[in-house]
């Protein structure tokens, strides 16, 4: 495997060995010893699947009192995957990495604790997984616009025009305006 750094330190993409054939292929998605040698050593403790139609846009969410850093993967169409740093006093806070996954190509991406986190399907379904490092939080969980005009995510321009948001999605908040109950950046990555 190989673990590529991108901008924002602690934020890794995963590019994994695959074998393929004349009967398909075969990919090892997680290995602890590897993954902690590439940078992630974090300890998962739940997994996550999701389903969506193409436009649908998850996020940008993230968990205040249990913060999940979380290895992403798509097994089903693609995705552009989005990471916000939100730890206050962070040097690259309110920076964004964006990474497009795909069933295809079998790379993934860690998200660390700190940030919020969503995607955009761009085609005509994805069904994404994902490892988080907490439990869910309800109570403690946040969300981002996912179109906030400060943070000037580039998302993919089809779904711009017309993304399809879950309730919760449509009345998320500006980052500015949860200053007061975000995460402090420890001096770590």
């Amino acid at each position: 495997m190989t673990f590529v750094p991108t901008s924002i330190p602690g934020v890794i993409v995963v590019e994994p060995r695959v074998i393929r054939d004349e009967r398909g292929f075969f990919v090892e998605t997680y290995r602890q010893r590897e993954y902690a040698e590439g940078g992630i050593g974090a300890a998962f403790v739940q997994d996550n699947h999701s389903r969506s139609a193409r436009g649908t846009v998850r996020g940008l969410h993230a968990q205040i009192r249990r913060p999940q850093g979380k290895l992403v993967r798509v097994v089903e169409g693609e995705i552009f995957d989005v990471a916000v740093d939100i730890r206050r006093g962070s040097p690259h806070f309110g920076q964004w990495v964006g990474t497009w996954l795909s069933a295809e190509d079998f790379r993934q991406v860690y998200v660390p604790p700190g940030f919020a986190h969503g995607f955009a399907v761009t085609s005509a379904t994805a069904e994404v997984e994902y490892k988080c490092t907490d439990y869910y939080d309800p109570p403690g969980e946040i969300s981002v616009q996912w179109n906030d005009p400060e943070l000037g995510i580039e998302w993919p321009p089809d779904v711009v025009a017309a993304p399809v948001l879950s309730r919760k999605d449509l009345a998320a908040s500006l980052l500015r305006d949860l200053m007061d109950i975000l995460p402090r950046f420890d001096g770590r990555s």
